[in-house]
């Protein structure tokens, strides 16, 4: 399994198998990777704030790609609650996206990333509130468990940076495959460099 699908003890559903628990856990995932990164110094916290872009970046993608769709035409209302977490994530993307210039040792990287954490503890809360809410009660066992599969899918193809401007599923599927090869290219050249892509 890869990092973003390990199930965890006590899950209600196998996080593989339902997409509620599996962007659940990941809520949690990223919740833990800001504690890291708060906590580290050095080395330590540059590993895990890139491991923090990464899952933001494909968590958001998916999202986009797999909930989202779903939700404007199955609720409603769905059109208005998609929007306003795009919004959100619009946002978040471009905080992200400057935090990722500055490096993790840099007096004003942390004052941002708290802002930045801020920001998407409520946009967890809204999802889980207005949007996974919605996909429970809206869907059964099967269709949970085919998005799950959907948003794994989308994972595996998605941009490990964050790119503001692309918040739709549209807008994903034209620049994903190229912006994924290029973070991925920048990822392995930082790695190579020791640099912790």
């Amino acid at each position: 399994m890869s990092e973003l699908t390990t199930p965890h003890a006590g899950d209600d559903h196998a996080p593989d198998t339902d997409v509620v628990s599996l962007l659940m856990r990941q809520h949690g995932d990223i919740r833990n990777l800001f504690d890291e990164v708060e906590a580290g110094t050095g080395e330590e916290r540059r590993e895990a704030f890139r491991r923090l872009v990464r899952l933001l970046a494909v968590h958001e993608t998916a999202e986009e790609e797999v909930v989202h769709p779903f939700l404007r035409g199955a609720i409603v209302g769905g059109k208005q609650i998609v929007e306003d977490r795009l919004a959100e994530e619009k946002a978040a993307k471009e905080v992200l996206s400057a935090l990722d210039d500055y490096d993790t040792d840099d007096p004003k990287f942390m004052p941002r990333l708290l802002k930045l954490r801020k920001d998407v503890q409520e946009h967890a809360r809204a999802e889980e509130r207005y949007e996974f809410t919605h996909l429970r009660r809206s869907t059964d066992v099967t269709q949970l468990a085919a998005m799950a599969k959907a948003v794994k899918a989308a994972e595996a193809l998605a941009p490990t940076r964050p790119h503001p401007g692309v918040e739709s599923r549209a807008a994903n599927l034209a620049l994903g495959p190229v912006a994924a090869l290029m973070d991925r290219t920048k990822d392995a050249v930082r790695k190579a460099m020791g640099k912790d892509g």
